[in-house]
């Protein structure tokens, strides 16, 4: 006899829905990804951070374009041109031609002009506002991977449990045709047990395709067809939330989040647009110098006493005093003031926005890890459950019903266990994004948690 047959109905079926499960879980794992190894192909293939990469790339070109201001210009002009003259006398009439060759060199260097010292200033500003955004899209490719990478596994073991829950059912409905053979039982049960059956075949065929979607989203996110998370090993040991205090997080975000750096940057990005409004009062001061060469090399020119080359430089300080602009400046500050405490109110709302979501992500940890512990227990007590209602089926004393009811409730718990790790786990990711301290490495430490 084999060792199932020896076993009991009861045994039979929990040892078949242990065998599927570990067989779903591990069947697919010869190809599988780890969550660091997708988040390096997101990377290369996403194309919201390829995006993200490239505004970074031109945001820091716009920025240096501001140093223009205060560096010195140089241009070169040229020309050729043909002169005739027609001249006529009581004597005689006269017709004169000859060719005109010019170039010109001049050059500039500001020496006083506030407006564009503040335009300088204002380009390490987007240099800092162009990295924040830049490391707000790295952090937001970190979590879409986590979220769908997690997703896969949730559905997998929605569909693992479903399957499970179903030979489960299948085995009772067998149990309960034998019972009614025998005159043990009413057809109660056994119809009980079919209109079961048939209600997790539903259950299976949709749990069926939100998987194939969950994959469908994974893969067009990274790039990969096909792509197998690997699953958490067994035992799962989460990791604690360290530091374990929220204020200690929101102290960090106040100097880390890219959302409050962003605002801060605007802000100081603010406070030089005023200086730069205020420049329109003030006189400006440019240090000039210019060459220029013009050749006549026509011999008429000569003829006509008109020398036939001159060259002229020049060098001097050009000074510009502004004294009426028609109210322009005078508004531009009054728009610039404006615009600063707009500036400076969007920061603080960032502050606090930044310090509600990372107390919210924070106690969101805790009550995840929480429930993790409760729905550990829940899962022993579910499974003490259903024992006892299969052994007090087989006595009488339960109903059919009863054990179906156990089933569901096991299964139930198991699926929604799997899930709460999840959710920790995408909420410690979450947490970090928050406070502005999230990073690559991060991943790291949930991949150490993976089957190998």
């Amino acid at each position: 006899m084999t060792l199932l047959t020896q076993l009991s109905a009861p045994r039979r079926s929990m040892l078949a829905v242990s065998v599927a499960f570990s067989l779903a879980s591990l069947a697919p794992l010869a190809q599988a990804q780890s969550l660091v190894e997708l988040y390096e192909s997101a990377r290369a293939f996403d194309a919201t951070y390829q995006s993200a990469k490239l505004q970074y790339d031109a945001n820091l070109a716009r920025a240096d374009q501001a140093q223009a201001g205060i560096l010195p210009s140089a241009g070169l002009s040229a020309g050729a041109s043909r002169i005739n003259i027609d001249s006529a006398t009581a004597t005689a009439d006269r017709s004169t031609s000859f060719n005109t060759q010019n170039a010109t060199l001049s050059a500039s260097q500001p020496l006083y002009r506030p407006g564009n010292w503040a335009t300088y200033e204002q380009g390490f500003r987007q240099v800092d506002q162009a990295r924040a955004q830049l490391e707000a899209a790295s952090q937001d490719l970190i979590v879409r991977t986590s979220q769908a990478y997690f997703d896969v596994l949730a559905s997998q073991d929605t569909l693992a449990f479903v399957r499970a829950q179903k030979e489960a059912v299948n085995e009772q409905l067998a149990f309960a045709k034998r019972n009614f053979e025998v005159g043990t039982s009413t057809i109660t049960d056994t119809r009980e047990a079919q209109a079961r059956f048939d209600l997790v075949r539903a259950q299976e065929i949709a749990a069926e395709n939100d998987l194939r979607v969950r994959k469908i989203a994974l893969d067009q996110l990274v790039g990969i067809t096909e792509s197998q998370p690997r699953p958490l090993a067994v035992p799962v040991n989460l990791p604690d939330v360290v530091p374990a205090d929220v204020n200690t997080w929101v102290s960090q975000s106040e100097g880390l989040n890219p959302a409050i750096r962003q605002a801060r940057s605007n802000a100081e990005i603010a406070d030089l647009e005023i200086r730069k409004a205020e420049a329109g009062h003030k006189p400006t001061l440019d240090a000039t110098a210019s060459y220029n060469v013009t050749k006549n090399p026509s011999n008429t020119v000569v003829q006509s006493g008109i020398s036939s080359r001159a060259n002229t430089g020049n060098v001097g300080v050009l000074l510009n005093v502004p004294l009426f602009a028609g109210f322009s400046t005078q508004n531009r500050i009054r728009e610039t003031l404006a615009l600063r405490d707009k500036a400076l109110s969007d920061l603080e709302g960032s502050r606090r926005s930044v310090s509600q979501n990372v107390r919210t992500a924070y106690f969101g940890v805790q009550s995840g890890q929480g429930q993790v512990r409760a729905l550990e227990a829940a899962e022993l007590s579910s499974q003490s459950a259903l024992d006892a209602n299969r052994l007090g089926y087989q006595v009488g004393v339960r109903i059919n019903i009863d054990v179906l009811n156990a089933q569901s409730q096991l299964f139930q718990t198991k699926r929604d266990l799997a899930q709460a790790r999840y959710n920790v786990l995408l909420g410690g990711l979450r947490l970090r994004q928050a406070s502005g301290t999230l990073t690559p490495g991060d991943l790291q430490q949930v991949n150490g948690l993976l089957t190998r």
